[in-house]
């Protein structure tokens, strides 16, 4: 009885979202809209290899971008590091660490979205004033994560995340909520994660800093009043998260894992993912998968690539993933993942 009110609970916590979601959604998409877009990034290239299907099958360090109840099910830990040329000549990176505690687990992480120095043009100096400028984006966060009963987990992370562009920068606080439940049905998966749920953002800086005289037609006005220019604040992309994962072909050399997601983001259109991996031997990895079907004009497909685990002395192992996506007129991206399991 308790496991299947653990199942009734995450069934009806995804139905709530969802239904959350479909009150306030219009026919615009709003893309573009909120704040902190590089938090929509998929994270790791084992993921993204599988079409970004992964949230009901997270189980290694970069669980605490997908589904932070996923790193409850890690018997060791890891840490992972990955670098992505990003699109825009722009560098994404993320590293994180998960130690598996007799109480649960807890991990941390650090995200980055950063851009090379360019210079700084005015209407009265388009070829440059001389200085340069740059644009940053940063989160990071702190996770923990436990298994309530053999079948469910549930975690939770907050992060802090910090943006800024030459001399503005705006901060803010949220967190992720995620579950996990495995069913009697053939060990199948169903992964919930809401991610993002945190305050707005609003750009503060020394630039917005202005000399004015509010009466310049009346003598003896002051031209020196400083004020502020006042700008918007924008909400973080919420993303609602809900996957299926089961394995098939199981035997006792390989594995076949068939997976998908579906998304309802804030700032963005609902999308369907799909993805695949195969193992063997536990050992050496081949990953496919299809990115936001059904989404209009969307430029994401096709996802392929594949992995390699090297046992080290003792009980740690090396792991190698990449991945390649194809992003159609924004040419393609390639991911590459290196994580050691201790």
């Amino acid at each position: 009885m308790f496991k299947k009110s653990l199942f009734t609970a995450v069934l009806g916590f995804s139905l709530l979202q969802s239904g959350l979601y479909a009150q306030t959604s219009t026919s615009i998409t709003q893309v573009g809209t909120s704040a902190a877009a590089f938090l929509n990034i998929q994270v790791g290239a084992r993921g993204m290899a599988m079409g970004g299907a992964f949230v009901a099958s997270a189980n290694d360090a970069t669980a605490l971008y997908w589904n932070p109840a996923g790193i409850a099910r890690m018997s060791k830990g890891e840490a992972a590091v990955m670098h992505t040329n990003w699109l825009a000549d722009t560098n994404f990176d993320f590293g994180a660490v998960v130690i598996p505690m007799s109480f649960g687990a807890i991990g941390a992480s650090i995200t980055s979205l950063t851009t090379g120095d360019m210079e700084v043009r005015t209407v009265e100096m388009p070829e440059g004033t001389g200085e340069l400028f740059s644009a940053n984006d940063m989160a990071a966060g702190l996770s923990f994560a436990m298994n309530l009963t053999d079948r469910f987990s549930i975690g939770f992370t907050g992060k802090l995340i910090r943006s800024s562009i030459f001399n503005e920068s705006a901060s803010s606080f949220a967190i992720d909520i995620g579950t996990m439940f495995t069913t009697e049905l053939n060990g199948m998966r169903i992964g919930v994660s809401l991610l993002n749920l945190g305050t707005n953002m609003k750009l503060s800086g020394r630039d917005l800093i202005l000399l004015v005289d509010p009466a310049p037609l009346k003598d003896g006005s002051n031209d020196r009043i400083v004020s502020n220019l006042q700008t918007d604040s924008f909400s973080l992309p919420l993303m609602l998260r809900v996957g299926v994962a089961m394995d098939f072909l199981k035997t006792e050399n390989s594995q076949l894992t068939i997976a998908v997601d579906g998304t309802n983001p804030s700032d963005g259109a609902e999308g369907v993912y799909f993805g695949a991996e195969y193992s063997w031997h536990s050992s050496v990895f081949l990953r496919g998968g299809y990115q936001s079907l059904f989404v209009d004009d969307s430029e994401a497909g096709l996802t392929v690539g594949g992995g390699f685990r090297f046992k080290l002395l003792d009980e740690s192992s090396l792991k190698f993933d990449y991945a390649w996506a194809d992003f159609g007129r924004l040419s393609n991206i390639q991911r590459f993942s290196i994580g050691i399991e201790f």
